[in-house]
């Protein structure tokens, strides 16, 4: 099956569904204090590059990046269950990293939550190295960032 991604200016039912299946995996592992997702009103800013995955016509993946001062973080990284394995993810990460060179920036990082085994494993086999918390994180109380995993990975410009 052909694999295509699509760029959105605007929150489609794609999106939507997708974002809504995310939240629904990661609400049964962490408390809502713990959840740092952005919501689909917020994944549509300027500063943010939002992408939707499509095997044949299916949506099967999304992800967003938000730049910032010096760095872009991941945001809403998400492949459905029987996609998983298939190449999105390792799709989606490498146009990430081709915006993120097209806008100058030499270091990609993200936060993930400590019950997200697969999601850390394919960012660490990606060059993602764990890292210190960083931008908004830093002034979350500490119960709210305990789960929380933060990686970050050197990309050419």
């Amino acid at each position: 099956m052909p694999l295509s991604l699509q760029q959105l200016e605007s929150p489609t039912d794609d999106a939507r569904t997708l974002i809504t299946e995310l939240d629904a995996e990661l609400n049964t592992a962490y408390s809502p204090a713990q959840r740092h997702g952005f919501n689909i009103a917020r994944l549509f800013r300027p500063n943010i590059i939002f992408l939707l995955a499509y095997l044949d016509t299916c949506p099967v993946g999304c992800v967003g990046i938000a730049f910032e001062s010096n760095f872009a973080e991941l945001k809403r990284m998400y492949v459905r269950p029987d996609a998983r394995g298939s190449g999105v993810a390792q799709a989606l990460l490498a146009r990430l990293e081709t915006e993120a060179t097209r806008h100058g920036i030499t270091r990609l990082k993200l936060e993930t939550g400590d019950a997200q085994l697969a999601a850390i494993r394919f960012y660490e086999r990606a060059g993602f190295k764990r890292c210190k918390p960083f931008g908004d994180y830093l002034a979350m109380p500490p119960p709210a960032i305990e789960r929380s995993i933060f990686l970050e990975k050197s990309i050419q410009t």
